[in-house]
């Protein structure tokens, strides 16, 4: 049983981002969670400008220590690494950037799949960098589901292309198909 869907994304991924939110179900049983690169000195507005794509304006930005509630979409804040301390609440650090980035993909993957084990569906999306290979394959190795938005398709494909070396068997999909294999999720 899927407990949490945590998706990775940088240069390249607001397009699918945007899709992935407008075509997601309006009762999940279990929280989605976007950890995505973004400039450090812009703090608002992301959250809104998603939220446009979401018919159910379910999309929040936590705090340190929130309950995390399924149905919800939950978005990393800037210039933080969104962590897990429990099943139940987020931890927020502004320790150094990891691979050049903070929020950190691989960070976040690494403590989700800490916290949920096998019960997480773990999706990298179009990148840059590297960050989030090792934590898709962290997710892989404790039993969690992977995801890999199709390389043909990803706008910048070094994160998905490194993302798939880490994995057997990768399983890839184009990211208009994203949401609906997550709606299908139990």
């Amino acid at each position: 049983m899927i407990e949490l869907v945590i998706i990775g994304g940088s240069a390249g991924s607001f397009r699918p981002v945007c899709d992935i939110i407008k075509n997601l179900k309006s009762d999940l049983n279990f929280p989605v969670v976007f950890v995505l690169h973004r400039l450090k000195n812009v703090n608002e507005g992301f959250e809104e400008i998603l939220n446009i794509n979401d018919p159910f304006k379910r999309i929040i930005e936590p705090c340190d220590k929130e309950t995390i509630i399924e149905n919800k979409i939950y978005l990393a804040p800037a210039n933080y690494h969104l962590l897990f301390s429990s099943k139940t609440k987020f931890c927020l650090s502004n320790d150094e950037p990891y691979m050049y980035s903070r929020p950190s993909i691989d960070l976040s993957f690494i403590s989700a799949s800490k916290c949920f084990k096998k019960n997480i569906l773990g999706i990298i999306l179009s990148g840059a960098n590297k960050d989030g290979a090792n934590g898709l394959c962290t997710v892989f190795n404790r039993g969690g589901k992977t995801l890999i938005q199709n390389i043909d398709e990803s706008e910048v494909k070094t994160m998905p292309l490194e993302a798939s070396k880490n994995i057997k068997n990768p399983f890839f999909l184009h990211s208009k198909d994203i949401a609906d294999y997550v709606n299908k999720l139990k």
